[in-house]
């Protein structure tokens, strides 16, 4: 992509609604805008991240064998009445009448839709486990929304559910999720831990918060200092191996964490002081067993092998694929701006031309612009008659991972200046030896 052709509307003041690290860098970067109270605008640079995310997050569902489907954002009241949650959901929900004066909602949540269909369908328990996802924009009237997308309105949520026949395959499903979830999390460059939490408005009785640590979290939490270097499941992990599965889920909750609506003083003073880890921390996904809190009410059952007609066992899973991409600018970022992982960043180079107009120097740029461009490589390409300054500031703004520096010096000499964004560490290469390392 060529800057001179890309929308990407830099802020060179910091505006002063943004109170933490990631909405101020969000809205200096141009990667969103601000529409209503809680309520963003994806701009190209913010849905080029976003569009990653999503994409890691769907390949490990599929990975752990969840099937994708697509639920719409408005949904029947009548559902929520059937289990119980429609009055008691609390005015996070935003309710709507149609032109026939039907009650409406904004869903917050799918579990009664996703119990809907499956109860259409599905009859018997060989036809179990099921496990369907979809990947859609939820609403909740947060009462004070703030901090960017960490507590906004409106947001995209990946929400998972299971369907088994007892509770042994419920729990098995679950230990998918979770082995699921540490790998979503680590190829997306951050290190989450997955902690007892409370279950809330969603219900059940087994529930974990995956959080990762960062000085700007909402909340106080409390672990062993060792999982900070417990390794994650490999690709090859087999997701139907039943005891192999169970193995590493008690290798990640052997030892203690907890949020702080969990948090027991007197079992984390039970820790060695230097194992002992009490920080901020943000909540990147959740995850719950509740057994048969809605198949029961909204009569979702399966006949067995005996012909006796059982509620299945649920569960459900959700990661936020938009509060993702404030977290992990919270978890990796400096004082010129956004550290972003390769696995998740808008573009994987960048390419500044320190004397647009100059011939040779735009031959060369344009040369390794075509030839990464070839081999499949994200390059932002900054062929705008910006000043230098103006060209790494911005750079180093948006967090592209690599910068490839190209002036008259370097073009005479044969050489290019290659920077890591994350470290800072510069190097002077040749073209080829450039695309070599950047097409890797």
């Amino acid at each position: 992509m060529r800057l001179s052709r890309f929308f990407l509307p830099i802020l060179r003041e910091t505006p002063k609604e943004a109170e933490i690290v990631s909405h101020r860098l969000m809205l200096r970067a141009g990667m969103m805008r601000q529409e209503a109270a809680g309520i963003y605008a994806f701009l190209p640079l913010g849905l080029r991240v976003l569009k990653k995310i999503e994409q890691i997050v769907r390949e490990e569902q599929n990975r752990a064998g969840a099937v994708e489907l697509l639920m719409p954002t408005i949904q029947s009241a009548d559902l929520w009445r059937e289990s119980g949650r429609y009055e008691a959901y609390g005015k996070e929900m935003l309710r709507i009448q149609d032109r026939h004066e039907r009650d409406m909602l904004y869903g917050p949540t799918n579990e009664e839709m996703i119990t809907d269909i499956f109860r259409s369908y599905v009859r018997s328990y060989k036809d179990l486990p099921l496990n369907l996802y979809h990947i859609q924009w939820k609403f909740r009237d947060e009462v004070r929304p703030r901090f960017g997308l960490m507590r906004g309105r409106e947001f995209l949520m990946k929400d998972a559910y299971s369907f088994d026949v007892d509770q042994a395959g419920a729990r098995h499903s679950y230990n998918k999720m979770f082995v699921a979830y540490l790998r979503t999390f680590a190829r997306l460059g951050l290190k989450s831990i997955p902690m007892v939490a409370d279950t809330g408005p969603i219900g059940g009785n087994l529930s974990h918060e995956f959080i990762i640590l960062a000085s700007t979290g909402e909340s106080e939490v409390y672990c062993h200092k060792d999982y900070l270097d417990f390794p994650v499941p490999g690709a090859d992990v087999d997701f139907d191996d039943i005891a192999g599965l169970q193995s590493h889920v008690d290798k990640w909750t052997s030892l203690y964490a907890a949020t702080s609506e969990k948090h027991d003083a007197a079992a984390f003073g039970q820790i060695p002081a230097d194992k002992q880890v009490s920080a901020r921390g943000i909540e990147v996904g959740h995850i719950f067993y509740f057994g048969t809190k809605y198949s029961e009410p909204m009569k979702a059952v399966v006949s067995g092998p005996d012909g006796v007609e059982k509620p299945v066992h649920m569960g459900s899973y959700g990661i936020g694929p938009s509060r993702l991409v404030a977290a992990i600018i919270e978890a990796s970022h400096d004082d010129a701006g956004i550290k972003w992982p390769e696995a998740v960043a808008p573009f994987k180079v960048a390419i500044l031309n320190l004397k647009q107009g100059d011939s040779a120097t735009d031959a060369a740029c344009e040369s390794l612009y075509r030839d990464l461009m070839g081999k499949g490589v994200d390059a932002l390409y900054d062929d705008t008659d910006q000043r230098a300054g103006a060209k790494f500031a911005t750079a180093d703004l948006i967090g592209v991972p690599w910068q490839v520096v190209i002036g008259p010096k370097g073009v005479a000499s044969g050489t290019f200046e290659v920077k890591k964004r994350a470290d800072g560490t510069r190097e002077n290469l040749s073209p080829a030896a450039t695309l070599d390392l950047l097409s890797r």
